[in-house]
C-alpha cells in the first residue's frame, strides 16, 4: 500500500509541475501555445484555462490525499 501511494503521489507531483508551468501567467504562459490566449472580449478568463485550473484542483487534491495517507500509513508501520 505504501508504494502504491508513493507511485501516486510521484505522478502527482510531477503532474503538478506541469500543469503550473502550463498556467497563464503575466506575459502569458505555455497555456497559450495550447489555444489558451484566445479569451473573450467580455472579461474573464478562456475555457481552456479555466478547465486547467479545474485539473489543476483535482491533482492537487489527489496529491494532498496521497501525502496524509502516506503520513499514517508510515506513522502505522512503525
Amino acid at each position: 500500500m505504501i508504494i502504491f501511494f508513493s507511485v501516486i503521489l510521484t505522478l502527482a507531483s510531477l503532474l503538478m509541475i506541469v500543469l503550473i508551468l502550463m498556467h497563464k501567467g503575466r506575459g502569458g504562459g505555455l497555456s497559450d501555445m495550447f489555444g489558451g490566449g484566445v479569451s473573450s472580449s467580455l472579461g474573464g478568463s478562456s475555457v481552456a484555462e479555466r478547465n486547467l485550473d479545474r485539473i489543476t484542483v483535482g491533482v492537487a487534491i489527489v496529491w494532498a490525499i496521497s501525502v496524509i495517507a502516506l503520513g499514517l500509513l508510515m506513522k502505522v508501520s512503525a
